[in-house]
């Protein structure tokens, strides 16, 4: 008998080295940029146990993709009174700036928190 666990799957995850968290944690907000709230969950739900850099960096892209996501259904349902599409816009340039911020401030190492976002998961 070996001491190995019975399912290799069920192994903790292995914690990264601080270069590939950065790395990651870039990735997370480049890809909230490109592909909305869906590459932050990928990245939260794949990378929050690596280690705490990256955990907090994909957390935080993530609540701000949610948020943001609201801000774009306010904007669509506002759209029949014409402001809408101001706010529309302006969330779009926002999730933008707040994002490449974001990405740099994870390639530095350092830490980000978003402005104006909801905390979903932490």
């Amino acid at each position: 008998m070996t001491d190995q666990p019975a399912n290799p799957y069920a192994a903790a995850p292995q914690p990264m080295n601080p270069q590939d968290e950065k790395l990651w944690a870039t990735l997370t907000h480049v890809g909230g940029i490109l592909f909305g709230f869906v590459a932050p969950l990928i990245a939260y739900l794949l990378l929050r146990d690596r280690g705490p850099f990256v955990r907090q960096h994909s957390a935080a892209a993530l609540n701000f993709q949610l948020t943001v996501l609201i801000g774009y259904i306010i904007g669509a349902v506002l759209t029949l009174l014409l402001i809408g599409f101001l706010i529309t816009i302006a969330v779009w340039a926002l999730s933008i700036v707040f994002a490449i911020l974001a990405a740099m401030a994870a390639s530095r190492g350092e830490y980000y928190s978003y402005p104006w976002t909801i905390t979903f998961v932490q």
